[in-house]
């Protein structure tokens, strides 16, 4: 999982309530997550030791179809 913070469509509003925000400070251009690293977050977020990730992604328009 590819955690890109500029594209976050409520980044401000929710980065102090965002894992990856309390655990490297200010968000960062982009954090790299493998499985084992997600299943680790999640277990601390299920016992209420950091915050769930709030990342949002931003959806990229459609290109248009040539004709």
């Amino acid at each position: 999982m590819l955690i890109d913070c500029d594209n976050c469509e409520v980044r401000g509003s929710a980065c102090g309530a965002c894992v990856v925000s309390v655990l490297l400070g200010a968000p960062p251009a982009g954090v790299e997550l493998d499985e084992s690293e997600q299943a680790a977050l999640a277990v601390l977020a299920d016992a209420g030791m950091v915050p769930r990730l709030r990342l949002v992604t931003r959806s990229r328009p459609e290109q248009p179809r040539a004709a």
